[in-house]
């Protein structure tokens, strides 16, 4: 059963001069832990409001748990959780009154749905008494998320949930997603991280608003086109740029203490340790590497550059 459907989804903004959303489509079935992976301005942020019905496409339709984006709006939010991208949660309030707010716009408790939130909220309990302005990023998120499922939604959105908090709180967000999977709940998660696409089930990589790939993760680095390898040496900041004067070399991107690389042919390989060193590199290293879902984005952003 599908769940959410975007149907050539087009948004602009400022009378049509910039277009955030550029017809875009794709469904996520029921129980689902989608991903769409991009960077900022990249279109993530607009295609959650329109499926949340905060915003209007400007053309194609949507719909979510059979609802009409437009239409069915008031339907549509009884029956979701939207976490957004900036905390928007009464800093005023402690954690337990923004708990029983959202509880009560809902006609729900804390008490009635507690076994879905209860991993979360023994994190939480401890500060119930605290002003939300006051906690932690990782506490404000899990409050965030708290209050996204106080109603027992059915889809979930979750705008960038780990922006701007620490690499554990990162990691203890996606384990409490695959818990909340275990209740059914369809859940789309939006991410400029890109090593967080691999706990996803399924992604779509956008840029520019367009779609650029939608698929697996796994599937999305086996369609990596070529051999990629890894190149470190002594001065790496001149080698990316002597690198990228080679005409043998494809694509060249540094990643961390490495630089990858492609060949148009890939004899060339053979040759490039040799010319590093006469060039007056040292500790010259070059492997072959696996691709991640980042060279996989990086190379189809380009092509989406150039035309492709």
């Amino acid at each position: 059963m599908t769940d959410v459907v975007l149907d050539h989804i087009t948004k602009t903004y400022e009378k049509g001069s910039v277009v955030a959303v550029d017809d875009v489509s794709f469904s996520v079935e029921k129980g689902e832990l989608f991903g769409l992976i991009g960077p900022d301005g990249a279109g993530k942020s607009s295609i959650f409001r329109m499926l949340t019905t905060l915003l209007k496409p400007d053309s194609g339709f949507a719909t979510v748990n059979g609802s009409d984006t437009v239409k069915d709006y008031r339907d549509i939010r009884k029956k979701v959780g939207y976490m957004p991208g900036r905390f928007s949660l009464y800093q005023d309030l402690t954690v337990e009154e923004n708990l029983t707010f959202f509880a009560t716009v809902f006609n729900t408790t804390i008490h009635e749905n507690y076994d879905l939130i209860k991993d979360i909220y023994v994190q939480l309990e401890p500060f119930k008494d605290r002003r939300a302005g006051k906690l932690s990023g990782g506490m404000k998120q899990k409050l965030a998320l708290c209050c996204a499922l106080i109603h027992r939604p059915t889809v979930l959105f979750l705008d960038e949930p780990t922006t701007g908090v620490d690499a554990v709180s990162r990691k203890e967000f996606w384990e409490m997603l695959k818990r909340l999977k275990t209740h059914g709940i369809t859940i789309l998660v939006s991410t400029p991280y890109m090593d967080e696409a691999t706990l996803c089930e399924r992604i779509a990589l956008i840029q520019g608003g367009k779609i650029l790939s939608i698929d697996t993760p796994e599937e999305i680095i086996r369609r990596f086109p070529k051999p990629l390898y890894s190149v470190r040496c002594n001065e790496m900041s001149r080698l990316l740029k002597e690198l990228r004067s080679f005409a043998e070399i494809e694509s060249c991107n540094g990643f961390g203490d490495y630089h990858h690389i492609t060949f148009h042919n890939e004899a060339e390989i053979e040759k490039l340790k040799d010319r590093l060193i006469k060039a007056g590199y040292s500790e010259v290293e070059i492997r072959i590497e696996e691709p991640t879902v980042e060279d996989c984005f990086i190379r189809l952003m380009k092509s989406l550059d150039n035309g492709e």
